[in-house]
């Protein structure tokens, strides 16, 4: 599931127009190539840090940015994918972060988006019946 969810995210990724190193994914890692987009990968980790996604800011094949800046981000399935997300929350995680990266330093989309997020994690909680609950 891990893979399917990895798969899920990066073809909605690359539908909307992203660079995906090596084309997709055959593991729980999908890595994103922004040169093209013009924002480095500090950049997108800020901004979707920002709206309570996490990713990793990483190099690609070719950098010619500061490996503290990088050209890349790395997104990971393995932990959504233990709380219990599946392929179409992957696509909709997607969708979320094309609209940030498509919408830098744009409030009103990182509000949005921080919403959407926080119905998201309300409906797969890390843990199910916490001591309290």
């Amino acid at each position: 599931q891990v893979i399917d969810n990895a798969r899920a995210l990066a073809g909605k990724l690359s539908a909307a127009g992203f660079d995906l190193v090596t084309g997709g994914t055959d593991s729980h890692i999908v890595l994103v190539d922004l040169t093209e987009r013009d924002t480095t990968g500090k950049q997108a980790e800020q901004a979707l840090e920002t709206c309570g996604i996490t990713v990793n800011k990483n190099t690609v094949p070719f950098e010619t940015r500061s490996p503290f800046v990088t050209s890349g981000i790395r997104i990971g399935t393995a932990a959504l994918t233990t709380r219990g997300m599946g392929e179409a929350e992957l696509e909709a995680i997607g969708a979320m972060i094309d609209r940030v990266l498509s919408n830098l330093d744009d409030e009103a989309t990182y509000k949005s988006v921080r919403d959407e997020v926080g119905e998201m994690c309300t409906k797969f909680p890390l843990y199910e019946g916490l001591v309290g609950d």
